[in-house]
This record gives structure tokens, sequence and C-alpha cells, in this order.
């Protein structure tokens, strides 16, 4: 075995454990997101706000993590959205003792560096990985976070325990976890990830010493993207597919609660829509690989349409066909994600991709938090229902872009 694939291989093994680790925190906080933006604004009209503040901030994360991670490697863009997201947590935190609703939208945001650096690893997966097994590769990484995404949402009840021995409101618990994951997941990285892929990736391309003139503004990564039809259509598949997501994944919790559904039923079915989300990915990840990209982002555009409708149909409260849709949602996500994320990565050059990779997570951070700040409003006027049917709309579009990735250059 070569020495650049046994880094590969460790390189592989250091993020999948640092994504168990960063996925309890990101889907702890996921879980009561809603909930706690409800409680503490007093408006369910509000209660999408909160997880669309993360989704913003991990949108705006990116961009300042793929600066640090064109010029310095990965390793210290990955540590950097962690460090950014304990701050986020410990200020929720405090926003939820205090009641300060602007105080947990500030947190939420910061919180947002943790999905950027959460998303950030599966480039980083396939820096150094062979073009045949690039999907393959990155769909490890996104798979590894299952375990703690599953996790996650179940310490719902656990950390209503920890809340009440603290003093602090039940849904603050939750927070706790994602602090102590976030300060872990940084640890795990900042001792394992060596030597950095993306360093290691450029040395062997240039045959010499990594090469000093390194393209990382986000107006180069931006023109490389709108230079490429595949990889635009990668960026728009993520986009659209995170947005349609988000929007009616933020908003279950409450359509659940209505129904007068138990916390704890609440965070196993949003497990099982995380469940959905991650723990295919190698399925999806082989079919990149063996089908291409565009065939499987057709195929997430018919399963989230799919998913839509069926959770449009539900009535308030938990319910069989409710979870079924949360977790074919998230594997219409997989296959957005996954797909997207490939094809994006083959089409820029290498001295290009972070910054690319890094406009392609902002614009799907912005799509999801533009879904989410949205959501709320459709529920409040028209209902979960009329929500669902709007984001199938949105799956019908993504199948519709298909063919404008088949020609290789715009």
């Amino acid at each position: 075995m070569t020495t650049t694939a046994m880094t590969q291989r460790r390189t592989v093994a250091t993020l999948a454990g640092s994504q168990v680790i960063g996925g309890v925190g990101v889907s702890s906080g996921l879980a009561v997101g809603s909930l706690l933006a409800a409680d503490i604004s007093g408006s369910e009209t509000w209660a999408g706000l909160g997880g669309t503040s993360q989704v913003i901030g991990g949108a705006f994360a990116a961009m300042v993590l793929a600066r640090v991670m064109a010029a310095k490697g990965r390793r210290p863009g990955l540590v950097l959205g962690y460090l950014i997201a304990v701050v986020g947590a410990f200020l929720v935190l405090l926003a939820a003792v205090a009641g300060n609703f602007a105080l947990f939208l500030l947190g939420s945001l910061l919180f947002g560096g943790a999905t950027a650096s959460n998303s950030q690893a599966r480039f980083a997966a396939i820096d150094l990985a062979e073009p045949r097994t690039r999907g393959r590769h990155l769909s490890i990484v996104v798979w590894a976070t299952t375990i703690g995404a599953v996790v996650g949402p179940n310490l719902t009840g656990p950390g209503a325990a920890v809340a009440r021995a603290l003093g602090v409101p039940a849904l603050v618990g939750p927070y706790t976890f994602s602090l102590v994951g976030f300060v872990l997941a940084a640890t795990v990285l900042t001792i394992a990830l060596r030597p950095d892929p993306l360093l290691t990736a450029r040395a062997v391309a240039s045959s010499g010493p990594e090469p000093t003139h390194v393209e990382g503004a986000p107006t180069t990564g931006l023109a490389a993207i709108l230079g490429h039809r595949q990889a635009l259509t990668g960026v728009l598949a993520m986009a659209l597919g995170h947005a349609v997501m988000v929007s009616v994944m933020v908003m279950t919790p409450l359509h659940m609660r209505h129904g007068q559904a138990d916390l704890d039923v609440i965070g196993f079915v949003i497990s099982l829509h995380i469940v959905g989300m991650y723990a295919f990915s190698p399925v999806t990840g082989w079919a990149v690989d063996r089908w291409g990209g565009l065939v499987v982002i057709t195929a997430g555009s018919v399963i989230l349409l799919t998913a839509t409708l069926l959770a449009a149909s539900t009535a308030a409260g938990a319910s069989i066909p409710l979870t079924v849709a949360l977790v074919l949602l998230g594997v219409g996500w997989s296959c957005t994600l996954i797909a997207g994320s490939t094809l994006l990565t083959a089409a820029i050059p290498l001295a290009q991709r972070p910054a690319a990779q890094g406009v392609g997570d902002v614009a799907m951070g912005l799509a999801g938090g533009g879904g989410g700040a949205l959501a709320g409003v459709v529920v409040e006027m028209w209902g979960y229902p009329a929500l669902a049917v709007a984001a199938g709309g949105t799956a019908v579009v993504i199948g519709a872009l298909v063919p404008l990735g088949r020609a290789r250059r715009c």
C-alpha cells in the first residue's frame, strides 16, 4: 500500500471519529431548537428561526472555514468551526436562562460553526481519494455521522434531567451535550488529523512542496462553479435538497406537539429522520461511483417528492406515515448531498476546490436557512400540509435541473 493510500485511510478514520462526536453535538441542539425558539420568543411564528439561524450561521462559517482551509489546510478550518460552535452553545444556554430571544439567535448563528465543520469534513475525506472511489470515501464520513446524530435527539430525556439538576429550563439540557461534543470533536481533529489531507494532496499533485498560489477567495470559487455545468448542477442539487429537508424537518416537532406527542417521541422520530439522512450513505456513494451523480440526484428528487407528499397527508401528532415521511426525507437529502458534492469536487481543479466547496456549502446553508425561515410563516398561515406540498414542488425542480449537468462546461 502506498504512503498516500495509508494517509487516506487514516484521514477517513479520523474524520469518521470526529463526525460521531460532533454529530452528537449538532443533533442534540437540532432536536429541540424549534421548541426552544418558540418558548423563548413566546410565538410559534418564530419557531423556525432557531434552526434557521443555525443553518445561516453554518453558511457564513463555511466561507470563513474555506479561506482558512485554502491557506492552512483542512485541520485548522475544521477545528475552528467546532470552537465557534462551543461559544454558540454556551450563548444558547445563557439565552434560555435569561429568556433573551436575540441572544438565542446569536448563539444559534455561532452554533452553525459545527454544522459547517461537520459538512466540510466530507470534502476532506476525498482530498486524497482516487476519482473512481470519491463517492464511497465521501459517503463513509457522511455515514459516520449516523451514530452521533441518532444518539443526539435521544438525549432529550437525559438532557431534561441534566437541566433539572442545573435548575434551568428542560430544553436547555441537550445543549450541554452539544457543548461537550464540540470540544471533544475539536480535540480529536487537532491530535489525529495529521498529515493534513489537503496539504498532502497539493504536495502530491505538484510532485514537490505545496504550491504557494492558492485560490481561496469566494469569488474564485463562484466563478469556477458557474464555469462548469456539472459543478453548478451539483451545487443546485445540494442547495435545493437542503431547502426541502430543512423546511419540513424544523417544523415537524411543532406539528407533532400540536397533536400532543411527548418530547421523547418527538426526539425518536427526529432520530429516525437522521438515520435516513446518514445511515444509507455508503449505498448512495456506491451508486454515485457506479451510475454517476446525475442519476442519483434524479433518484433523490423522486424520494424527496414522495416524502413531502406523504408528510402533507398526516394529521398533527405522532404517526407511522409521518415517521416514514421523515425517514424518506433524510434519504432523499442524502442522495442530493453526496451526488452533488461528488459532482462539484470532480469538476473543479485542486487549487480552487476549497473555495468552490465553501461556496457550495454557503449556497446550501442559505437555501436551507431561507426554507426554514419561511417554514414557520407558512405553517402559521396555511398549516403544515401546505408547507410540505410547497417543499414537494421544490423537489420537482431538482429533477428538472438534472439535464443542465450533462454538458461539461457552460
